[in-house]
């Protein structure tokens, strides 16, 4: 067995096979790791600067828009103030240009002024008073304030030494004897009156309203007493009858006109209306509207007789006012007046051209001998 054993081969040892040499792998697994990394940071870098441009893009343009409104703010204010100051000019321009005007309008007026006589000066007077009683006439109605203004003018007229003004005297003596044959009106005192009346429809009681014989008045009747004294059992039940019979039934004649009874609204109607009646006629005597006036008295008479008891005393008393007002003449015809205005600017137009005419013969006689 031990031959046996010598004579097989002699076993061959086997060496390890040699490990694989794997760091350059893990080298360049670090190195592409590390490549990575720093990408990475670097990408990450450029995005945060990225988003920092973009953020100061962004603030420029709002910069940007804030400064456009505010320069388009400061140009539409500049237009504005611009524009305003333009108009300011203009009116200037204006002011200055009606300013020489009536400068040399004045150095005009004075110029003449020193050419003018003390008669020039009294027609103007008296054209300035007949223009005055003419609006007193027409406009105002005051035929004692035109009355006035025409004796002035006349008077005026006479002081002046001007023989041309004859036919304005002649006119103006017809005028004012056309105004004083007219009735004037007082419209203050129609009007005072009118107020009056108005205050004394105010204090008139709702008693006024109710007229005692007029139909369907139940009047207040105490029991009857007996002569002797105190009634006696039966009398006082008789009284009670007669007492509820009168509540329930009421007899009315046929024969005379029924006036309704008026509740306190209705009177206060009644009063308010006829204030408002006598608050018209007050208008129509302002304005001189005399059929205006005539009906409106008119109105107010007719409530007064359909709702009030004309044997109050008040009612007696504002009845007789308002028929003596409804007498008045609130529009008398007015004469015309302005024939002597016409004549005297007829007059004054006369003598500016003759001064006219002699102020050139003067300034031709003056250059002729210049001339000679």
């Amino acid at each position: 067995m031990t031959d046996t054993t010598n004579q097989l081969p002699a076993p061959v040892s086997k060496e390890p096979p040699a490990r694989q040499k794997l760091w350059p792998v893990w080298l360049v697994a670090i190195v592409a790791l590390i490549v990575a990394v720093a990408l990475a940071l670097w990408s990450w870098q450029q995005w945060n600067n990225h988003q920092a441009v973009m953020q100061t893009l962004q603030s420029l343009q709002q910069d940007t828009a804030q400064l456009e409104d505010r320069y388009g703010d400061r140009g539409s204010q500049q237009s504005q103030r611009l524009q305003s100051l333009e108009e300011k000019l203009a009116s200037q321009r204006e002011l200055i240009a009606t300013q020489q005007r009536q400068i040399d309008h004045n150095a005009r007026e004075l110029l003449e002024a020193g050419n003018r006589t003390r008669t020039d000066w009294l027609l103007a007077e008296a054209e300035y008073l007949l223009r005055i009683a003419n609006q007193r006439l027409m406009i105002e109605k005051d035929i004692r304030g035109a009355m006035s203004a025409l004796e002035a003018a006349d008077e005026v007229l006479a002081e002046s030494d001007d023989i041309g003004v004859y036919p304005v005297r002649q006119q103006l003596a017809r005028e004012i004897l056309a105004l004083k044959g007219l009735t004037d009106v007082d419209r203050t005192g129609l009007y005072l009156k009118l107020e009056a009346a108005i205050d004394s429809i105010h204090q008139l009681t709702d008693q006024a309203l109710i007229n005692e014989n007029a139909p369907g008045f139940i009047a207040s009747s105490g029991a009857e007493e007996e002569p002797g004294g105190e009634p006696g059992a039966l009398a006082q039940a008789w009284n009670k009858v007669k007492s509820t019979l009168m509540q329930v039934v009421v007899v009315r004649r046929m024969d005379e006109p029924v006036k309704p009874l008026l509740s306190p609204d209705q009177s206060a109607y009644a009063r308010l209306n006829l204030q408002l009646m006598l608050e018209e006629a007050e208008m129509a005597v302002l304005r001189g509207n005399q059929p205006l006036y005539e009906r409106a008295l008119t109105k107010a008479r007719t409530t007064i007789d359909d709702w009030y008891d004309a044997s109050n005393a008040r009612v007696t008393a504002l009845t007789e006012t308002l028929s003596e007002l409804a007498q008045k003449n609130v529009d008398p015809e007015l004469p015309d007046i302005s024939q002597s205005l016409d004549l005297l600017k007829e007059r004054l137009a006369g003598r500016l051209n003759a001064n006219n005419g002699s102020r050139e013969d003067n300034a031709g006689d003056d250059s002729g001998g210049d001339d000679s």
